[in-house]
């Protein structure tokens, strides 16, 4: 049952900083696929937390369409248990019942223009009206990425891409094609129904605040914007680690594996964010630009040599742990060779970062669940204290974590309290406040609202990640054999030889 609890405003308790989070205008928003896991345990939560923090314009409405057949009441009670489920603890029965309101669903056939005249075309118009919404329409594909192209086509058939009168966005899930010539053709598709400056291809990771703050903490501080360079970073460790399996999506993952589930995009995103030149103005434009400049920086990958760049692994039974592996999820294969581990190590041929490793890696059914980017610093050039301590003292680290908890971590040396002469490493905290934080769907929501562009990834960004991993995977697939050292145990650091490739570096990697 939802129980009673007072409205909270966060975007009041910002305002006291200065920083107050501004109302988008007014808009309508139509979600193909409503019917789906992602609408009901993502979507629609975060848009009922929106407006319980009356953080929604006053015209909004959401317009849910699927195949599944059923009408608006029962769509908002499959809502509201998926509310129960992801945020207990803030089902409130009056906000829910004013929220509610705001919803409504019909059935569509994807690929009929027929159907989107009949339960599109016909019906947002009044749905406009009441709203006051003034024409301002978003649409978002949260459907299986192989309907994509039906609903991205039919919207340009029948004419609602560019219907008289209204502002229109695209809004697509990951994956963007499964590789460079699917991305290309998605991209094609894409661009004959909407100009590129109506789509956003959301990566939900770029709203995480410490992913957004990488840039703040860079240019902002006098302190590290002269440090970030191959001058004093001595490599970087990029980290995005589950604790769960594949749960019930073995269908996708049989297909994408986990270079294309998560370096694609999550892991290649954070990467351009921490590498990129300062832009020359805090601008959408300028920031996606330099984003770019550091994908057609990567050193392609050596195809010829692919243990000295990339491991991949799969997770294996763990009696202790009582966890199964991956070929005895429901719907995989029982000899799949499907990889849901990868690390890789990147280069980025330019004046700045050459001569610096990038390590990434990313892994489902590891020990803990972590994201964050840790930026490894050179040691002093001498030190005086080797001899007195004996033996190896830590460079600094700087660490940016991103989930589960977002903060920033700098890790230094200081004495031990005591007569003896020891060094300690200690860490310098800073962790967001939970109470004024947005979650990442929230975040990018508001700002496709509000028509900012930033947090969402171009066509070419998309392209040239695609250009960089298409071979590499294609390469990995094209093995005779599956390296012996490819199954890690379920609930483990990973495979073996991920440690290897920083360790015959000299380098090792974090603790998960």
């Amino acid at each position: 049952m939802f129980r009673d609890s007072p409205f909270e405003d966060i975007s009041s308790g910002q305002a006291a900083s200065g920083c107050r989070i501004e109302i988008p205008k007014s808009s309508g928003l139509v979600i193909f696929g409503a019917s789906g896991d992602l609408t009901r345990r993502k979507l629609i939560p975060a848009i009922y937390r929106l407006f319980r923090q009356r953080l929604l314009p006053r015209g909004f409405f959401v317009l849910g369409v699927a195949r599944t057949e059923m009408d608006s009441a029962r769509f908002r009670e499959l809502m509201a248990a998926g509310l129960r489920e992801t945020f207990p603890e803030e089902c409130d029965e009056t906000c829910w019942h004013n929220f509610s309101t705001l919803l409504h669903y019909r059935s569509i056939d994807y690929s009929d223009p027929e159907s989107y005249r009949v339960n599109l075309a016909e019906v947002l118009p009044p749905l406009e009206k009441a709203a006051d919404t003034g024409g301002n329409r978003i649409f978002y594909l949260a459907t299986p990425p192989g309907v994509y192209e039906d609903v991205i086509g039919t919207l340009h058939r029948s004419g609602l891409a560019t219907w008289p009168g209204t502002s229109v966005k695209l809004v697509i899930e990951k994956p963007f094609g499964n590789d460079l010539e699917s991305s290309r053709r998605l991209n094609a598709i894409l661009l004959a129904a909407f100009r590129e400056s109506q789509v956003y291809r959301i990566d939900h990771y770029l709203a995480k605040e410490t992913v957004q703050n990488i840039l703040m903490f860079r240019f902002a501080n006098s302190l590290f914007e002269p440090l970030w360079n191959r001058r004093y970073i001595d490599h970087v460790q990029i980290t995005a680690a589950e604790t769960i399996g594949i749960e019930r999506r073995a269908g996708y993952y049989e297909e994408a594996g986990v270079l294309r589930d998560m370096f694609q995009n999550h892991m290649f995103q954070l990467l351009t964010l921490m590498a990129i030149e300062p832009p020359a103005l805090f601008t959408a434009a300028r920031v996606r630009d330099e984003k770019a400049k550091v994908l057609q920086s990567i050193r392609p990958f050596s195809l010829e040599n692919l243990d000295d760049c990339v491991v991949t692994g799969q997770y294996a039974r763990s009696v202790a742990a009582g966890l199964k592996g991956y070929r005895e999820e429901s719907g995989v294969a029982s000899d799949s060779t499907v990889p849901t581990y990868a690390a890789l190590k990147v280069w980025i041929d330019n004046w700045r970062w050459n001569g610096v490793p990038f390590y990434l890696r990313s892994g489902k059914r590891l020990k803990r669940r972590t994201t964050e980017i840790a930026i490894h610093f050179r040691p002093v050039p001498h030190m005086m204290f080797s001899q007195t301590m004996g033996g190896r003292i830590e460079a600094n680290t700087l660490i940016l974590q991103v989930q589960p908890d977002e903060g920033i971590h700098l890790e230094i040396q200081a004495k031990n309290p005591g007569s003896r002469m020891c060094l300690m490493p200690v860490s310098l905290d800073f962790c967001y406040p939970r109470e004024i934080s947005l979650s990442a769907y929230e975040r990018v929501l508001l700002d496709c609202m509000e028509g900012d562009q930033m947090l969402f990834v171009r066509e070419d960004g998309v392209e040239l990640s695609w250009l960089l991993l298409t071979p590499l995977i294609e390469a990995l697939a094209a093995r005779e054999a599956v390296p012996r050292s490819f199954l890690y145990e379920a609930g483990s650091d990973g495979p073996a030889a991920a440690a290897a490739l920083l360790e015959k570096d000299g380098r090792n990697w974090r603790s998960l």
